[in-house]
């Protein structure tokens, strides 16, 4: 007769998170004794994250805080809308951003090789989560943004899952609404850079090529390329530069213009779209 209770396969699975009858076959063949038990689950854990490995993560979450000046960003995915409207998924998720926030974590390799209060690191916790859920997890990316007032702002593209695009802002002035509003317009119109300055050299030559190319295919006069090829990259900056967009709420106004309205600048920014 097995050496464990109700009472024992109840305490393991809490601790596990592994199945009823995992968890009875490994006390089955560890006779009862809990530890090894434990360590048994977590051995076949391993191994089906093993099996996980070469899986496509195109779903999960994203989540955010923000407080005193500081706001942090993950996006954690998995393989299925399934798991990531789920409680055990959501539930990891918060626990992965409290993690990322108490390490301050720039970067989705520091979050990963953080330790958790309980000894173990987040890998190692996704790594069981993996077996548990019974899908690959990863963090796929984490921000971590600093300024005078910093906002953070989730947005649902479907009621049924969690939120797809998480956003954080930072500015020097203005209040906690400006900072708000721009975060909500930073993930209606997908920004790339904050300023100018912050696109690559490269970048922006090859839009001026390109915009040359265009024109000339088109047939412009040789004397109006000039003007044509600048307008075509200050328009192209307008779709990118975030202070330089149209604002969402007031296309009468670039985001720099709400900003310079409220007495404020903009600091710096970060947005996720899952799976992008």
């Amino acid at each position: 007769m097995a050496n464990f209770t109700a009472s024992d396969i109840k305490t393991l699975r809490e601790q596990t998170g592994a199945g009823m009858l995992d968890v009875k076959k490994a006390l089955d063949e560890a006779d009862g004794d809990h530890a090894k038990a434990s360590e048994i689950l977590r051995v076949k854990g391993l191994k089906g994250v093993t099996k996980r490995e070469g899986r496509i993560t195109s779903n999960g979450l994203v989540a955010a805080k923000a407080a005193n000046g500081v706001g942090t960003l993950v996006e954690v995915l998995c393989e299925t809308d399934f798991v990531a409207k789920g409680e055990k998924f959501i539930a990891l998720a918060e626990q992965v951003l409290d993690q990322a926030i108490a390490a301050k974590a720039g970067s989705a390799d520091e979050l990963l090789k953080s330790t958790l209060a309980d000894g173990r690191t987040v890998q190692e916790l996704l790594d069981q989560s993996n077996a548990v859920i019974g899908e690959k997890i990863e963090v796929k990316r984490v921000a971590r943004v600093e300024g005078e007032r910093v906002a953070a702002y989730l947005h649902k593209t479907s009621p049924d899952l969690p939120a797809q695009i998480g956003v954080l802002v930072a500015i020097a002035g203005g209040d906690d609404q400006v900072a708000r509003d721009i975060a909500m317009h930073a993930a209606a119109l997908p920004p790339t850079a904050l300023t100018r300055d912050d696109i690559p050299t490269e970048t922006v030559e090859n839009e001026r090529r390109l915009a040359e190319a265009t024109a000339r295919e088109e047939g412009k006069p040789e004397a109006a390329l000039p003007r044509i090829i600048e307008g075509r990259v200050n328009g192209f900056f307008k779709d990118n530069v975030l202070v330089e967009q149209a604002f969402a709420k007031d296309q009468k106004k670039t985001v720099g213009q709400v900003l310079n309205d409220a007495k404020a600048e903009a600091q710096a920014f970060a947005r996720f779209r899952v799976g992008a």
